[in-house]
């Protein structure tokens, strides 16, 4: 599935909610509960997204020219957060994921029930994620 597929996906999903704040987030904590637990091994520092409010850990691996993260944080509604943005480019290109349009940010109207602080958050999960990509796309280039 596409990149806009996924994010069509989630808008139907959210559409179901019809607007209402309160079940979005109790959606978003129960997306987050159905994320599977990062290993210790990969609860590091080095690993941690600068720029979060919560602690969230993301770790990259790259199987057969496809990028796979995964992810844990201390608090449900950011874990529910980044359990979104795994499924949109998990299995995804490195330059797919780098040349994604996260569209359904708006359509899902997410300002309206994740504030200023998590908003800045998810930017910078997404901000970590593209420039995991873009290593792994330099990568490739100077291994081909």
């Amino acid at each position: 599935m596409s990149t806009d597929e996924t994010q069509r996906e989630i808008i139907d999903e959210f559409s179901l909610l019809d607007g209402d704040r309160e079940m979005s987030v109790m959606y978003l904590m129960e997306l987050g509960q159905k994320l599977p637990a990062l290993t210790d091994e990969h609860r590091t520092d080095v690993n941690l997204v600068k720029g979060c409010q919560s602690k969230v850990w993301l770790a990259t691996t790259l199987k057969n020219g496809h990028v796979y993260f995964s992810a844990d944080s201390n608090t449900a509604v950011t874990k529910g957060l980044v359990s979104l943005l795994i499924r949109i480019f998990n299995g995804h290109l490195p330059q797919e994921i780098l040349g994604a349009d996260l569209f359904f940010v708006k359509e899902i109207g997410m300002d309206r029930f994740v504030g200023t602080q998590r908003t800045n958050g998810f930017a910078a999960m997404i901000d970590r994620m593209k420039k995991e990509a873009e290593v792994l796309k330099s990568n490739a280039g100077v291994r081909a």
